[in-house]
């Protein structure tokens, strides 16, 4: 089954799809947002040109477990997503991925430039990866 992985900030929304196993995460690209509108047609290109069957959203939560105000705004475009899709949408605790992203990113020497570039997606890679191993491992 391939399942993809969303990491929705403000202004980017990185975009990562799994194997056809369910065991491999990578990250695939990153929506430029423009409208609601928009990104729901750019997600469902994804899903489209990928053939996922589920999808899994990053969902940010304060360090205490509950939802503030940026989690308030991605369950807004999970619902939406619920509309236009029939697939599984299923969110996924985020909390540090961004920050591990970037450890990982400064840890390879990569430049401030590139980092900004890809950071989205391996984002979305680590919380598509961190869901497949717990599924994996239940």
């Amino acid at each position: 089954m391939r399942v993809m992985a969303l990491d929705v900030g403000d202004r980017n929304i990185g975009v990562a799809i799994s194997d056809e196993t369910g065991l491999v995460a990578r990250g695939i690209g990153v929506i430029k947002r423009k409208s609601i509108e928009k990104d729901l047609q750019d997600i469902k290109n994804f899903i489209k040109e990928n053939h996922v069957e589920k999808i899994v959203i990053g969902l940010p939560k304060n360090m205490n477990g509950t939802v503030g105000f940026q989690g308030s705004k991605v369950l807004n475009l999970v619902e939406k997503l619920k509309e236009v899709t029939s697939l599984p949408v299923i969110t996924w605790d985020e909390r540090l991925t961004t920050v591990m992203a970037e450890r990982v990113l400064i840890q390879a020497d990569m430049s401030r430039k590139k980092r900004k570039s890809i950071i989205d997606k391996m984002a979305a890679a680590i919380i598509l990866q961190n869901y497949l191993d717990s599924q994996n491992n239940s």
